[in-house]
């Protein structure tokens, strides 16, 4: 029993360590994460592509409200997963700098420079009283110097640089799918076919249209594209993942 006290005690501040060297809100703020619905992000040689699972809860919501892909600049994309409130104001932060960097040194920021600031002010939250950690982890793509860069953020205000990766729901198997089939060679359509691939495979195999998004940052053109509904749809049946089930339904 005393144990369990003393854990608690721990437990209830965020600037407390316990005696392993943990922070629990920290933790805990991962497993709100892991409770939010998957995204996905995949480095290629021309671009990088952003690729959500956004299941809608009730067929009277408007799907175009569900929001889980951001343009942060007109060269980088930011893909949330966990509290849809904490990436709102993580995305907002992220545009501001974007903006601070634009104005006072006259060029786009860089990726990695964009993702530190906001793992920064991430990380602030991990070291005061009265406050939370933000329970969400972004992925942050874009383009710096002409070559695709892939990161994300966690929890506890960590920077990682990925290849290809998996945040939110069902992380692990997706994680392992990528590993399998990821392709360092690919261009922009055949990332855009392994993140779909990836989604389906936890999804019974196929997907809805109205419950994906998906976006692309071009190496070459260094510009963010979020896709429609329409063109959603044209690569679900290139890839034969498109699911007719609830399409045609009275």
């Amino acid at each position: 029993m005393q144990g369990q006290a003393q854990q608690q005690a721990y437990d209830r501040g965020i600037t407390i360590f316990s005696p392993d060297g943990r922070l629990y809100q920290v933790e805990y703020a991962r497993e709100a994460v892991k409770r939010g619905t998957a995204s996905i992000g995949v480095r290629t040689a021309d671009g990088v592509v952003l690729a959500v699972d956004k299941r809608v809860p009730s067929p009277l919501l408007e799907d175009s409200s569900v929001e889980k892909i951001h343009k942060a600049d007109d060269h980088v994309g930011i893909a949330s997963a966990g509290h849809v409130a904490d990436a709102r104001q993580l995305i907002d932060f992220a545009r501001r700098q974007t903006q601070v960097n634009q104005l006072r040194y006259g060029e786009p920021i860089g990726v990695e420079t964009l993702t530190k600031e906001v793992t920064d002010h991430i990380q602030q939250y991990t070291q005061v009283g009265g406050a939370r950690p933000f329970g969400v982890a972004l992925i942050v793509g874009g383009i710096e110097n002409g070559e695709p860069r892939l990161f994300e953020t966690d929890p506890s205000g960590t920077p990682y640089e990925w290849k290809a990766l998996a945040v939110g729901a069902d992380r692990g198997e997706l994680q392992d799918y990528l590993e399998e089939n990821y392709e360092d060679e690919a261009d922009l359509d055949g990332g855009i076919a392994l993140a779909l691939d990836a989604l389906a495979s936890v999804n019974d195999g196929s997907l809805l249209p109205s419950e994906v998004g998906l976006a692309t940052i071009d190496a070459e053109t260094e510009s963010f594209e979020q896709f429609d509904h329409d063109k959603i749809e044209s690569h679900l049946e290139e890839n034969d993942l498109l699911d007719e089930g609830d399409e045609d339904a009275e």
